[in-house]
């Protein structure tokens, strides 16, 4: 049978539904559709060619670029056809190890990962021993019916039976996501604004108004215009943190940082997602004795107390200095922070957090797969409070993958490190095998 048709059709719903983002992972899906159509599964030197731009010199026993985009856009797919109302479908599927797309039906994808493959034996045998096998096979079956009730269905179910999150959803408080922005001010002359300013310190307008009050040299030039400044990952981050939150019965709100009002951190739970820089008040909740880190000068470094190390971005080299291109440049650093504690009501604190984008990005990826939370529930004791910091690998803007780095416990007798008692374990690395 030939699924050109079907395959045609369900990818032009997957284009108009919006779920593919940004241009690269679009670009990506449109030429797998296209080769499958064609009936070619292209090399990985080919996509990297023809969909990224790459010369045919393009190591890609190097970078890993190719691969991670396919595990994103595999995950994509699998996280769309999970949804109910996609269930009934025909669904696109990119089978391990290969860049193409196949057609499955979207409830037996579903049924794959809940229900035992396993089948009773068959064959001559005694009357009783076959009794014994009919037997056996009932109490597989059963069991199979038992653990499609009681286990998650989904990928993003398993990511809220997880204690990083179960503990926020059972709560009965308001969840409120407070997404970290840039309160910038209005430096004005005699022919009006001229400019807008960045103060690290200022970042509502209580804090404007106690800035202008210890620095008066300012007051005549320093003005509200109303402007905020959003961090592009915040959106990606808080696409994948509202598939966690959306299906709960619970009232949510989103507010910017510069909103935010002090009585708020107590009443509510708060999952906080943005730049470090970009915390607010949230800074002293975050960054307490209790906690190993520290955040450096320049709000561009991590600074672990316990050994006086920094852990730097190397985000704003690359942007203010950026290399010339030659078709092999390297990926570059940035650092993504996740922790989860209780605030001064007894709420629970959820931080998303990176040095730039690209470690915003990955930690929201890392903290809400299930692979990476179990992966990192094996190495912390998560059901307490916990903190975390990545190593996060970018290329041109794009997160690439995360490896952990340190891990503490925020009870100061109890802080535990990977980088102290081992070689620091991958934790939210993509991989496509």
């Amino acid at each position: 049978m030939d699924d050109s048709p079907i395959i045609r059709l369900e990818a032009e719903r997957l284009q108009s539904s919006g779920v593919l983002g940004e241009a690269r992972m679009r670009r990506l899906f449109d030429y797998l559709v296209e080769t499958t159509l064609a009936g070619r599964s292209p090399k990985e030197i080919a996509i990297a060619v023809d969909v990224f731009g790459k010369d045919a010199d393009f190591d890609v026993s190097q970078d890993a670029l190719v691969r991670v985009y396919v595990h994103k856009l595999r995950r994509v797919l699998d996280d769309y056809y999970a949804a109910p109302e996609n269930e009934a479908r025909q669904a696109i599927q990119i089978p391990k190890g290969e860049y193409r797309l196949k057609l499955v039906s979207a409830r037996a994808l579903a049924a794959v990962e809940d229900v035992s493959a396993a089948a009773p034996p068959t064959g001559g045998r005694r009357l009783s021993i076959a009794y014994g096998i009919a037997a056996l096979g009932l109490v597989a079956m059963i069991a199979s019916v038992v653990l499609m009730f009681r286990t998650p269905r989904s990928e993003v179910e398993r990511v809220r039976a997880n204690p990083i999150w179960a503990s926020l959803l059972k709560d009965d408080r308001p969840i409120m996501i407070v997404v970290g922005d840039y309160y910038l001010i209005g430096e004005t002359d005699s022919m009006g604004v001229r400019r807008l300013v960045r103060e690290y310190t200022v970042n509502s307008r209580s804090d404007l108004d106690h800035f202008v009050a210890e620095h008066p040299e300012v007051a005549d030039r320093y003005i509200d215009v109303g402007l905020r400044y959003l961090p592009v990952s915040s959106a990606f981050a808080l696409r994948d943190v509202m598939a966690v939150l959306a299906p709960q019965n619970r009232r949510i709100s989103i507010s910017k940082m510069s909103d935010v009002e002090p009585s708020s951190l107590k009443s509510d739970d708060i999952v906080y997602i943005g730049y470090l820089s970009g915390m607010g008040m949230l800074q002293d909740l975050m960054f307490t004795p209790e906690s190993r880190f520290a955040l450096g000068d320049s709000y561009d470094e991590v600074i672990d107390k316990k050994t006086k190390h920094s852990y730097a971005s190397e985000v704003g080299s690359q942007v203010m200095d950026p290399p010339q291109p030659t078709g092999k440049e390297q990926a570059y650093h940035d650092y993504g922070m996740f922790a989860k504690f209780r605030g001064p009501g007894g709420n629970a604190i959820l931080v998303i957090a990176g040095t730039r984008d690209e470690g915003v990005s990955q930690t929201a990826e890392t903290f809400t797969s299930n692979q990476r939370l179990q992966e990192f529930g094996q190495q912390a004791d998560i059901t307490h409070p916990i903190e975390a910091l990545l190593e996060v690998s970018a290329f041109d803007g794009v997160n690439l993958g995360g490896k952990l780095v340190l891990q503490s416990n925020r009870e100061a007798a109890a802080i535990v490190s990977t980088a102290d008692a081992r070689a620091p374990a991958p934790v939210a690395a993509s991989q496509a095998r």
